[in-house]
């Protein structure tokens, strides 16, 4: 695995690429795209990073791990490549988006422009076996993550982190709350959306939030 990532975060990350647990992973990541179809492509595992510098980030939001259907992934929590018919979560993430700030459903579900913005789409676990859901979790890439967030709430101060369902919830705890602004709403999965999802309005929130610390707003 080539770490394509970013100069501001390699600096930020280094410790960890020298772990011994992430050098186990780079093994497994290297054998499981060789025999197996993996997804993201392997130039696009750490696009989450390079498409969201350190020093620009302002807002996080968590996933699980990529989609795992031919074509979808692109790097970033939520997001598919253009062209790529939307997902279940991410129809409801643009049908909040409307209610909320009257934004027109996009053509394209990819989620790019968000992260130019300075909001990092991390997934926990950056890779996925095609059509495995889950099938690269406990290899590494959660220790990872964690370690990403943990540096985040650190080294930084006034990241709004938007914790989607109870796995981003359950990392928390990860979090300095005297520093940092966290909101909180169901997943917006089909499970979750009237659970709470829809009405939670994050992105008016977030950009009121930001206004407040006299940083540019998100256009969402």
């Amino acid at each position: 695995m080539h770490l394509n990532i970013a100069e501001s975060w390699k600096n930020i990350l280094q410790t960890e690429f020298d772990k011994s647990y992430f050098k186990d992973l780079t093994r497994f990541i290297n054998l499981a795209y060789k025999s197996d179809t993996c997804y993201p492509e392997k130039q696009a595992i750490f696009t989450a990073f390079n498409a969201c510098s350190f020093e620009d980030l302002q807002v996080v939001i968590i996933g699980q791990d990529p989609y795992h259907g031919e074509g979808q992934a692109n790097g970033l929590c939520f997001s598919v490549k253009d062209g790529v018919k939307h997902p279940p979560s991410l129809v409801n993430i643009f049908k909040e988006l409307k209610a909320d700030i009257q934004k027109e459903i996009p053509v394209s579900g990819d989620l790019s422009h968000w992260s130019e913005q300075g909001v990092l789409l991390l997934n926990a676990t950056l890779t996925v076996r095609e059509n495995t859901p889950g099938s690269h979790q406990n290899k590494g890439w959660e220790i990872f993550s964690d370690a990403v967030i943990s540096k985040i709430s650190k080294e930084k101060e006034n990241v709004i982190f938007l914790l989607w369902g109870k796995f981003a919830q359950n990392k928390k705890h990860l979090l300095d709350l005297k520093k940092h602004v966290v909101l909180e709403a169901p997943h917006p999965s089909p499970l979750g959306a009237w659970r709470g999802w829809f009405g939670c309005k994050h992105f008016s929130k977030t950009n009121a939030l930001l206004e407040g610390l006299e940083k540019p707003t998100i256009n969402w």
